[in-house]
């Protein structure tokens, strides 16, 4: 999208809203406004930068991310929390647990919740028994992660193959814990804890997946009516935020939450369908969001030259 363009959209927006009074910045992580740099996962300096200032003159940032809470901490939870030095709120899990990145007194970052959506047992069941249905039809090249509301615990995982735990502990390093068992003791471990989301992923053909009904290669499971925009306006709620007022920016058809927000942002590639309540504009990835926030920090300060 042409920059002129897009400062003229920032200008209407920021006239015509009440963004300077009330408005927050939210943004997704990955591919929006963080991105991977020889293996490391980073927060752009224009990203930061500007951020911090839209923070120093009062505006929240709000994170809004697929990742969990213990995920986002080990990550990179520390460049995030200096960005506000205060308690940083987090929509986490596609909507399904939300909270504060906080402070210790040991100065270490944790998770304080604020309000979550755990899947009913009814929806536990129903995951289980389509994983059932697929083991039982020899599909069982699949991995399901699970995600308890206690962030404590992060990133759990099962495969139905035993020997394949060492192999998928080797692979995804971010988990806690990697079992092998029968789809029954799964089914166990489930309801013995609230889960916030599951996600699904299957390694097998599209003609061996017809068979089975709703199955897909991969599967975000929340709770009913649950994703980034429900999950954002439950934190909004109670936060006493209106996301008329506010900036969202994302990269995917999972970020639904840009269509509750004043003014979306469309970071990439991707034709999104989601329209901001007032306006709408695209960047090409999280270097030039850095260069959007850091103007919309410049109108903030009365930068309307």
């Amino acid at each position: 999208m042409d920059p002129q363009a897009i400062d003229q959209t920032l200008r209407d927006f920021v006239r015509g809203s009440r963004f300077i009074q009330e408005g927050a910045v939210v943004t997704d992580l990955d591919g929006t406004a963080v991105h991977e740099f020889e293996g490391r996962i980073v927060i752009p300096d224009a990203v930061s930068h500007s951020l911090k200032r839209l923070r120093d003159h009062g505006r929240p940032v709000i994170l809004n991310s697929l990742r969990f809470p213990l995920n986002v901490i080990r990550t990179f939870g520390r460049e995030w929390y200096a960005i506000s030095n205060a308690p940083l709120p987090l929509v986490s899990l596609n909507g399904g647990l939300m909270g504060r990145l906080v402070e210790t007194r040991e100065g270490e970052i944790a998770f304080e919740e604020i309000h979550a959506f755990p899947l009913t047992a009814a929806e536990l069941d129903e995951v289980l028994v389509g994983v059932q249905g697929l083991v039982d039809g020899g599909i069982d090249d699949l991995v399901l992660f699970y995600y308890p509301r206690d962030w404590t615990q992060g990133e759990l995982i099962w495969t139905p193959v035993p020997e394949k735990v060492g192999e998928i502990r080797a692979k995804y390093l971010s988990a806690t814990r990697v079992t092998s068992s029968p789809v029954g003791a799964l089914r166990n471990d489930l309801h013995a804890h609230e889960i916030c989301m599951i996600f699904l992923l299957i390694n097998a053909e599209e003609d061996q997946l017809m068979a089975y009904q709703h199955a897909k290669r991969s599967n975000f499971v929340t709770h009913d009516g649950i994703d980034k925009l429900s999950g954002l306006e439950a934190l909004a709620g109670q936060l006493g935020l209106d996301l008329a007022q506010a900036v969202g920016a994302g990269d995917t058809p999972m970020d639904s939450f840009l269509k509750g927000v004043g003014l979306a942002v469309h970071v990439g590639d991707l034709a999104l369908e989601y329209k901001g309540l007032t306006a709408t504009v695209k960047v090409r990835g999280s270097r030039e969001l850095g260069g959007l926030f850091t103007r919309l920090a410049t109108l903030l300060e009365g930068g309307f030259r």
